[in-house]
């Protein structure tokens, strides 16, 4: 897992073979290979590794999440959320609000904002230091046309985190939508300062705001 939170995709492949080989019923060998495949678009094989995994270990709840988060990027959305709620209701699970943020992607991905605002809403309850899902919900507000909801939840973002490429595109956005020049003219100097190389800053000299 290491390896593959590096992009080492080569040697994770190599790890999760290894343990395959050791142990042909380790569930989380095959939880592994579905994640790698997934990471490289061989989704055929991901599909079979995560299938293989929960036959193995069927209320695991991170091998649940990782298949859901599978299912969303396949455009598979209703069969997605079923495993994310399997993830969440599994009491034994360390990061339920992991699972409520990727429900809230794919519920939005379904253009169920309503379902995506309420589950990321009881995610930031659960885990109070969970910045994806105040990030999100920035996100969500903004689509929305609800500026003063985004500005105000980006601002707990970035009283937690350090500001990024998406995060400052994202807040002169909020803030130009509003008509707060000082605080576009802000965002507008980090992104060119601090990110000039980024997608957001070739959108800023784009002009697509939207």
């Amino acid at each position: 897992m290491a390896f593959l939170e590096d992009k080492n995709v080569a040697a994770a492949l190599d790890e999760a073979r290894t343990a395959a080989a050791i142990d042909s019923s380790y569930p989380l060998a095959y939880n592994l290979f579905g994640l790698v495949y997934m990471e490289i678009r061989e989704f055929a094989q991901a599909e079979k590794s995560f299938q293989q995994a929960l036959s193995l270990a069927p209320n695991d709840p991170d091998i649940s999440n990782n298949y859901g988060w599978f299912l969303c990027e396949t455009k598979n959305y209703a069969k997605a959320l079923s495993y994310f709620d399997i993830a969440m209701r599994n009491p034994f699970y360390a990061a339920p609000a992991l699972a409520m943020n990727n429900a809230a992607v794919c519920s939005s991905r379904m253009g169920n904002d309503t379902a995506a605002e309420n589950y990321l809403i009881g995610a930031v309850r659960l885990d109070p230091n969970n910045s994806r899902g105040v990030y999100l919900l920035a996100e969500l507000y903004y689509r929305g046309g609800r500026y003063g909801e985004a500005r105000q939840r980006l601002g707990e973002f970035h009283r937690r985190n350090p500001v990024t490429a998406a995060s400052a595109w994202l807040g002169l956005r909020i803030a130009r939508k509003l008509g707060d020049r000082n605080e576009e003219a802000r965002y507008l100097a980090q992104l060119r300062q601090r990110f000039p190389d980024s997608n957001e800053s070739a959108l800023l000299a784009q002009g697509r705001f939207e």
